[in-house]
């Protein structure tokens, strides 16, 4: 690594999910994964079981969120979910307090990436809407790598900064977020104010449980 004085005390890399963690979006993708299903003829699933799969890429998501739905009718699903999404996609917006954040971290030298659960092209048309190419160094999503939780977007994400996993840091609103820093052998951290309950985190040994930004924010400048 170049200039090591100038790296973190803690961290050197640090991954963040996106839907829920940095964007609010929680709601609306649980609201149109449960439209996607009606559509094409599944019962509709709860708000817990909808927002449960959020994290996961699309497929495996709906598939687990309309498990009575049958497999030829998945591409169907798909489009039906995109449908919903890209009616809805300039309603999202980043929670309050995100880029002074992530300016913050820039400003201490931390490598930023996102490890997301959205495709490339998804995550793409996100980063440019809201004016964020130059706040992350290197990004991965399911479609090109593999669904959370296995660990590959977090191992490539390493391997392309040469950081090891216990310099590696995880921030996910989901049980698929920390354990996929647990499989990458990498630390977590939690935010309480997206998809998953809280109280499902103890569990994956994430290093702190935020429940705002601010919170967050706080944490990491003091242990990052």
């Amino acid at each position: 690594m170049s200039n090591q004085n100038l790296r973190p005390r803690q961290f050197d890399l640090i991954a963040f999910d996106w839907d829920g963690t940095l964007f609010d979006s929680t709601a609306i993708i649980t609201r149109c994964i449960q439209r996607a299903v009606v559509d094409v003829g599944g019962k509709e699933p709860t708000p817990e079981a909808a927002s449960y799969v959020i994290g996961m890429a699309l497929m495996q998501a709906l598939a687990h969120a309309a498990p009575d739905v049958p497999v030829e009718k998945y591409p169907e699903l798909g489009q039906r979910y995109r449908h919903h999404y890209m009616a809805h996609q300039n309603d999202l917006i980043l929670f309050e307090g995100v880029l002074p954040l992530l300016a913050e971290l820039k400003l201490r030298h931390h490598w930023l990436a996102v490890a997301t659960g959205k495709s490339r092209n998804g995550l793409n048309e996100a980063l440019h809407a809201v004016e964020l190419k130059g706040a992350f160094d290197g990004s991965r999503t399911a479609d090109e790598t593999a669904g959370k939780p296995s660990p590959v977007m977090l191992q490539e994400l390493m391997r392309e900064f040469g950081v090891a996993p216990e310099r590696t840091l995880m921030i996910g609103d989901t049980t698929h977020d920390l354990q996929m820093a647990l499989n990458a052998g990498c630390a977590s951290v939690g935010v309480s104010y997206g998809a998953h309950e809280p109280s499902a985190f103890h569990l994956l040994k994430p290093l702190f449980i935020a429940h705002t930004v601010s919170e967050l924010r706080q944490w990491l400048l003091e242990n990052a």
